[in-house]
């Protein structure tokens, strides 16, 4: 097994800035409203750092990165 990097988002904390989106369009779109949308599965390593600034970043905490567990 093998640990996957997943992405969370506190909707209740989120008040959609969307600089999320900004610095990971690959994986967060945005709804018509400007609340961020993440793309389903774990974030493909290649886009890891990417993800790590854009929770970093975000201005009220709402993201957050988890490690699961996955089956091969």
């Amino acid at each position: 097994m093998s640990a996957q990097l997943h992405m969370t988002i506190d909707r209740i904390k989120c008040d959609g800035h969307g600089l999320c989106a900004e610095l990971l369009p690959e994986l967060i779109r945005l709804d018509d409203w400007g609340y961020p949308i993440i793309a389903a599965g774990p974030i493909p390593d290649h886009l890891a750092p990417l993800a790590q600034r854009a929770v970093a970043t975000c201005p009220v905490l709402a993201l957050a990165l988890r490690r699961t567990a996955a089956s091969k």
